[in-house]
């Protein structure tokens, strides 16, 4: 998924959603998404993860529920 602006379209995607999170590279080449708002803006933001950016190869998305209040969320939507 890497270069193909993955992240960069994700924390676009995420802040036209008014999702808080982050998005960032995986040693083994997977990219994780965390990410906090409404369960609607939630909801599209995973079914356009199972598709990406232009020119992504998404093979698999996995989706595992936390509890928000676990997570020092950020104001906004970051890339690492």
């Amino acid at each position: 998924m890497q270069g193909v602006y993955f992240r960069a379209s994700t924390a676009e995607r995420s802040r036209l959603l008014a999702i808080r999170g982050q998005v960032r590279n995986e040693p083994d080449g997977s990219v994780l998404v965390l990410a906090a708002g409404e369960i609607a803006a939630l909801d599209q933001l995973v079914e356009w993860l199972h598709t990406g950016p232009p020119m992504a190869q998404v093979t698999s998305v996995e989706v595992e529920m936390i509890n928000p209040a676990t997570m020092d969320w950020p104001p906004g939507f970051s890339t690492r």
